[in-house]
């Protein structure tokens, strides 16, 4: 197990270093020499602006150099610095990570739940009529994109609502936990279910078919033939083994949306990472579109190293491998 996990997160530095040097190509020496300076300061940058990025990441030095300097400081967790913002890149994703990070959880804890346990129904009781509704709400919301059903429910829980006297739901921005829990509350519900229903879709087609394959082998009828409660072969056989393709699913998808749930934080105005991943693009911010990279491939790559131990546990032929 500890050797499988090792071996795991040794890959997983691999695939952070060559996140590092891609980055570093298609920013640094991408733009060609001369001009990294001015593309890195934005395109309001003034002359002594200019010259000031020059010197900080050492652009009149080989690129080596340029390279280990630019690795060096991401190892010391310094992501650069903001000309545009006039700060450093760390404290932007200070400000917007604890928004995505809220949103995401909210809405994975929902997924999950609502796409499992619906996927297990359809498939215990498959050709139903609960297995039938189950797959049309499912490819439903499957193909309907983000936006339209996060407008859709500013239309009739915000706009409606508030138009007949009913403030519940905020239409945009975030209100800090600490701040205000109960405002934190009614501000993430609606971002919550807009991430989760289009989401949950996935889960509920993809743990029907994986438990419909595995409730067909043969040690679930073995099971069934020792006298098992059918709830105990489900839940403590059949779903267990059907959990690996979900459990790939999930990890990929939390690990993806932790770096920035981009049409979510738009639609419902949260100035998260997507939010400012798409700001800092519309006004050339390279320094936070290069910091916002590497905490979303940062994510995705612990977010898979994760799922790795999670397999172990499911799967104890994984620790062999």
């Amino acid at each position: 197990m500890a050797r499988f996990l090792v071996r795991r997160i040794l890959q997983g530095i691999l695939v952070m270093w060559l996140v590092t040097v891609s980055v570093f190509l298609i920013f640094f020496v991408g733009p060609g020499p001369g001009s990294v300076a001015r593309t890195l300061a934005g395109k309001q940058a003034t002359p002594q602006v200019v010259a000031e990025v020059s010197h900080r990441l050492l652009l009149d030095r080989p690129l080596w150099v340029q390279y280990g300097h630019f690795l060096w400081l991401l190892l010391h967790g310094n992501l650069g610095y903001s000309f545009y913002h006039g700060q450093s890149v760390n404290s932007v994703i200070a400000a917007a990570f604890p928004i995505t990070l809220s949103l995401v959880t909210g809405a994975a804890v929902l997924w999950i739940l609502m796409g499992v346990l619906s996927g297990v129904l359809s498939a215990v009781r498959a050709r139903s009529i609960m297995d039938r509704t189950f797959t049309g709400l499912a490819l439903f919301f499957y193909s309907m994109p983000t936006f339209v059903l996060g407008l859709l429910f500013l239309l009739i829980f915000y706009y409606e609502f508030t138009i007949h006297g009913i403030s519940i739901f905020p239409g945009s921005g975030y209100t800090p936990l600490t701040q205000d829990p109960l405002g934190w509350l009614r501000g993430m519900i609606l971002p919550w279910f807009t991430l989760a229903l289009v989401s949950a879709a996935t889960y509920t087609r993809l743990t029907r078919g994986s438990m419909l394959d595995v409730m067909g082998e043969d040690y679930i009828r073995t099971a069934r033939a020792k006298g098992l409660s059918e709830r105990r072969v489900i839940f403590r056989h059949s779903l267990r083994a059907a959990l690996t393709p979900v459990v790939t699913q999930y990890g990929i998808d939390v690990g993806v949306l932790l770096g920035g749930a981009v049409i979510t934080e738009v639609v419902f105005g949260m100035p998260g990472l997507g939010f400012t991943a798409v700001q800092s693009i519309q006004q050339q911010d390279l320094p936070v579109i290069i910091g916002v990279v590497i905490v979303a491939s940062a994510a995705v790559v612990l977010a898979n190293i994760v799922v790795d131990a999670l397999y172990a546990v499911l799967d104890p032929r994984v620790r062999l491998h």
